[in-house]
């Protein structure tokens, strides 16, 4: 229970911090211009705030970049696979511990 309280002590003390330091005051003030000056306040924190907005075009040309990554993906692992079956046969087991993967 102590550790609890020690918390909200900590969460207090911050929330007072930003008060007196005036960041509460500025958020309030620049959520409020948001809703006042912008009909789509995410469109204003995408503006502004550096968020990329995609279109749909992009969206789809990294679905599909992601697609073949993963096909790639699927026959590299497939042909180490292969690969790695094809060099057991050319090395003998090792004795006594075998190899590190």
């Amino acid at each position: 229970m102590a550790h609890y309280r020690a918390s909200d002590s900590k969460r207090e003390h911050f929330r007072r911090y930003l008060e007196k330091t005036g960041v509460v005051d500025s958020l309030t003030s620049g959520r409020t211009l948001i809703f006042i000056l912008q009909p789509s306040p995410s469109r204003f924190v995408k503006q502004h705030l550096g968020a990329v907005d995609l279109t749909s075009a992009d969206t789809e040309a990294l679905k599909q970049e992601v697609s073949n990554l993963r096909e790639k993906c699927s026959r590299l692992e497939e042909e180490n696979k292969d690969l790695k079956a094809r060099l057991q046969q050319y090395e003998p087991a090792s004795e006594g511990g075998g190899t590190a993967n």
